[in-house]
C-alpha cells in the first residue's frame, strides 16, 4: 500500500504545492516515455541510468557479464556491436523489397490436434499482398483462387487480401527443401506472399490454454524440459535456441502491446516485459546465445550472401540491399570484435556426434511442424518465419560445408535467406528492447 501514501498526503497540501507535485509526476512519466523512445541512444542495459537500490529489479541483469556460455563473445561486446553496427543496418535491410515479402503456407491443418483458433483480436489476421504489390521477379503466371477480393481484417485497404500464389522461385536461387523444417518449400500451390511490414510482430490477444499448449509441446515433447542444465551439448544448444526465440517473441509482444482496446492505444507494456523477460536472467542469456548462433550462420555464409541475386526490379533499392548485406557479412569491426560468435565444431565431434545431430534435427523438425497448430494467423506467420530462419541457420552450420563448394555446396532458397535475415533482425531488436526496458522497471 506504500505507493498510495503520497496521494493521501497530497490532499492536505496547499493547492499550489499539489499543482507542483502533480507537475513533477507528469514530468517523470514523460521522462520514462522519452527514455524508451530514445533508448538506442541510452546507456547500456548492463549499466542502467537509474541508480538501483540493493533490491532493485534492474540489479538482476548486472549478472550478465563475461563470456556468453557456449559462445565465444562477451555480453558487453555483443551489446556494443549490436547497438552500433548491426541493429541500424538490419532495421534498414528488412524494409527493402527483397526482404519485405515472405512466402508462407498459412492454411495448414495441425498434424497433432484440432486447431482451436483461440484469438479474439482483429490483429491476429494477416494481410496478404495483392498481385500488384510484390516484385515482378517473385512471380510467374499468377493464379487466382477466387474472383472476390476480400479486405484484410486489419482494415488496411492498401493490403487487400489477394490469394495470388507463386509458381517459381527467383532466377538463380535453389528450389530445395530444408531438412530441418517441416514445410515443403517447393509446394507453391499452397503458398502466398505476405508483406511483413504490414503484419508486424506484436501483441495479438493470442493467450491462454491454446498458446500454452504450443510451448508445452515444444519443450516437453522434444526432450527440452530440462535443457538448460543438460550435460549433452547438442540438447543444451537446441534448448537455448528455442528459449532464446521464445524470449524474443515475448519481448516483441510486450514492446508493442494493446494497452487500451476501446481506444486502440498501443505502447510498451513494461510490467509484462519484466514478468516475461527481465525477471529471468537465464532467458536473457539465451536470447544473447540465439542471437550469436544466428549471427554465426550469417557470417559463415558470407560468400554466398554477398554474391546472391537480390533483384526485385528496382535497381536503386536492389543496389542498396546488396550494400547493406556486405556491411553485415564483411564488417571488419565485427570480425575483429567477435570473429567466431559461435563455434559449431564443438558439436557432433564425438563417437555419437552423427546420431546426436540427427536427433537434434528430428526434434527441430517436430518443433517446426507445431507451427501449423498455432491458432492465431499472425502468430503462425511469425512463428513459421522465425523457425525457418533458425532452421536455415542450423542448415548452414551443420548440414553443409560452406568452404567445399564441390562436395557440399550451400544451396539456399530466397525464402530461407529472407527468413534468416528477418530472424536476425528480430533478435537484434529484442536485445535493443532489453537495453531500453531494463532501466525502466524500477519505476514499476
Amino acid at each position: 500500500m506504500g505507493p498510495e501514501a503520497p496521494h493521501r498526503e497530497s490532499k492536505k497540501l496547499p493547492k499550489r504545492r499539489a499543482w507542483i507535485w502533480n507537475g513533477l509526476i507528469v514530468a517523470a512519466l514523460v521522462a520514462i516515455v522519452a527514455a524508451f523512445v530514445a533508448g538506442i541512444r541510452g546507456p547500456s542495459f548492463l549499466t542502467p541510468s537509474i541508480t538501483p537500490s540493493n533490491k532493485s529489479r534492474s540489479c538482476q541483469l548486472q549478472k550478465l557479464k563475461g563470456v556468453i556460455e557456449d559462445c565465444c563473445c562477451d555480453y558487453e561486446m555483443v551489446d556494443t556491436i549490436n547497438k552500433e553496427l548491426l541493429h541500424p543496418v538490419l532495421q534498414e535491410l528488412v524494409k527493402k523489397p527483397f526482404f519485405r515479402y515472405f512466402k508462407v503456407k498459412l492454411w495448414c491443418d495441425c498434424p497433432f490436434w484440432p486447431d482451436d483458433g483461440m484469438c479474439h483480436l482483429r490483429d491476429c489476421s494477416v494481410c496478404e499482398c495483392p498481385e500488384s504489390e510484390f516484385p515482378e521477379t517473385f512471380k510467374c503466371q499468377p493464379k487466382r483462387l477466387s474472383v472476390e477480393d476480400p479486405k484484410c481484417q486489419e482494415g488496411k485497404p492498401e493490403a487487400a487480401v489477394d490469394r495470388t500464389v507463386d509458381h517459381k522461385v527467383l532466377n538463380g536461387w535453389a528450389e530445395v527443401d530444408n531438412p530441418w523444417t517441416y514445410d515443403d518449400e517447393t509446394d507453391n500451390e499452397q503458398m502466398t506472399y505476405v508483406n511483413l511490414l504490414l503484419n508486424p510482430e506484436k501483441y495479438t490477444g493470442y493467450t491462454g490454454p491454446s498458446a500454452r499448449k504450443i510451448w508445452k509441446a515444444i519443450y516437453e515433447e522434444n526432450c527440452l524440459k530440462d535443457g538448460q542444465n543438460d550435460s549433452c551439448t547438442e540438447r543444451r544448444v537446441l534448448y537455448k535456441l528455442i528459449s532464446g526465440l521464445h524470449t524474443s517473441i515475448s519481448a516483441h509482444v510486450a514492446a508493442d502491446y494493446l494497452l487500451d482496446e476501446p481506444s486502440n492505444y498501443w505502447g510498451p507494456n513494461i510490467s509484462l516485459f519484466y514478468e516475461r523477460v527481465l525477471k529471468f536472467p537465464e532467458r536473457v542469456q539465451n536470447l544473447f546465445f540465439t542471437y550469436l548462433f544466428v549471427l554465426r550462420a550469417v557470417t559463415k555464409a558470407a560468400d554466398f550472401l554477398s554474391q546472391a541475386d537480390y533483384s526485385t526490379g528496382n535497381a536503386i533499392e536492389d543496389n542498396e540491399t546488396c550494400s547493406l548485406i556486405v556491411q553485415i557479412v564483411m564488417n571488419k569491426r565485427l570480425q575483429k570484435a567477435c570473429p567466431v560468435p559461435f563455434n559449431e565444431a564443438q558439436l557432433s565431434c564425438g563417437a555419437d556426434g552423427v546420431q546426436l545431430k540427427n536427433q537434434m534435427q528430428q526434434h527441430f523438425h517436430n518443433i517446426s511442424a507445431l507451427m501449423d497448430c498455432v491458432g492465431c494467423e499472425k502468430c503462425r506467420l511469425w512463428g513459421k518465419l522465425q523457425i525457418l530462419g533458425l532452421g536455415t541457420a542450423l542448415k548452414i552450420l551443420f548440414s553443409v560445408d560452406v568452404h567445399d563448394s564441390h562436395t557440399h555446396p550451400l544451396d539456399l532458397q530466397h525464402n530461407e535467406v529472407i527468413a534468416l535475415i528477418n530472424l536476425l533482425s528480430r533478435l537484434s531488436e529484442s536485445l535493443q528492447y532489453v537495453h531500453m526496458m531494463a532501466p525502466l522497471v524500477d519505476f514499476l
